[in-house]
């Protein structure tokens, strides 16, 4: 996004993480942050002003948010883990949604990318609630995208493999094992692929797509 000269705002609960994200990416073009809690909707529209002052519009909405919430067989995942891992990776999605998207159609222009899982479409044994927040997201992604299509607002979502990233933290390593035995090419998701596939989703060019699902697993997914 950076180097086709976007500015870029980043939203999480982490402000560590957030500095050291602005400090990576600061010398590719313009960066700000804000500490914002995704599942909170005041949190989520104050920050939406704030973006639109500072910047005048909101082009692009990628919902990357995401958390795993650890590994157990369903009836032993406490309700409070189960909301937290909903609240994340299905209600923030839904608040950044809703308060971006008024914005997106009075330009009568947005592109708004949600990053899924394959786990929303096969379900994982282990992970129920992360499997069923990312199938909300996928029904969530193909509702709005129907509601938005004759607005200038495009609305997809990527269902990725796993990729080695931080959330790693959270898994067990029989769960990592089990998710790397899935994937013919028997290897992880690069983060710099799913990057470009996000950047064209976000792009001008991406101009016929909407309420589409784009697979990046390696061969695992095969609907």
């Amino acid at each position: 996004m950076l180097q086709s000269n976007s500015r870029v705002v980043l939203w999480d609960i982490d402000t560590a993480q957030l500095a050291l994200a602005r400090e990576t990416l600061n010398s590719l073009g313009k960066v700000s942050t804000a500490m914002v809690e995704l599942s909170l909707e005041d949190a989520v529209r104050e920050a939406t002003r704030q973006a639109v002052a500072d910047h005048g519009r909101i082009d692009i909405l990628i919902n990357n948010t995401g958390l795993a919430g650890g590994n157990a067989p369903t009836w032993e995942l406490t309700p409070d883990i189960w909301r937290r891992v909903i609240e994340v990776n299905l209600v923030a999605p839904f608040l950044t949604c809703s308060a971006v998207v008024p914005q997106m159609v009075s330009q009568g222009y947005g592109r708004i990318v949600n990053i899924a899982s394959v786990a929303g479409k096969e379900g994982n044994p282990n992970a129920s609630h992360y499997s069923a927040s990312k199938a909300g997201l996928i029904t969530l992604t193909k509702s709005l995208a129907k509601e938005l299509a004759t607005k200038g607002v495009l609305v997809n979502a990527v269902s990725p493999a796993a990729a080695k990233t931080a959330i790693f933290n959270s898994m067990t390593q029989q769960h990592i094992d089990f998710m790397l035995s899935k994937i013919p090419m028997a290897r992880f998701l690069e983060v710099d692929e799913a990057a470009a596939m996000i950047a064209w989703l976000s792009s001008e060019e991406c101009s016929f797509s909407t309420g589409a699902v784009f697979d990046l697993s390696g061969g695992r997914a095969t609907y």
